[in-house]
């Protein structure tokens, strides 16, 4: 069974990079525009790894790892991809749960290699 990422990332360019290079990766991706359609996948869906950027329309990203770790009692890796570097916001996303923070702009093999270390680590 092909590892399942889900997207949460509401900026289209970004997302489709992201997505195309998981593709090539071999892993089976899913997108979400906002973190109201990522929570509904995630409840519908068995999902491997989240990569979630901060702000999203609806539900934002903070959010998302909340309803992730506190809601559905989930355990798989999640890695924060936003231009956000601001130290605070990196804080609260590992307090609430994230494994990684992956900083905008990205280089797309940098990308491939955060997520393998997130699976192996799992």
């Amino acid at each position: 069974m092909p590892v399942r990422i889900l997207i949460a990332e509401d900026d289209l360019l970004t997302s489709k990079a992201i997505e195309h290079r998981l593709k090539l990766d071999g892993y089976e991706v899913f997108t979400a525009f906002n973190g109201k359609i990522a929570s509904k996948i995630l409840q519908n869906q068995e999902i491997d790894i989240l990569l979630v950027d901060i702000h999203m329309p609806y539900v934002g990203g903070l959010e998302l790892i909340k309803f992730v770790r506190n809601d559905l009692k989930k355990t798989f890796p999640i890695a924060v991809v936003s231009r956000i570097g601001i130290e605070e916001t990196v804080f609260k996303a590992f307090k609430l749960g994230a494994d990684d923070y992956i900083t905008k702009p990205f280089n797309p093999k940098e990308l491939s290699e955060s997520v393998k270390k997130l699976l192996d680590k799992q």
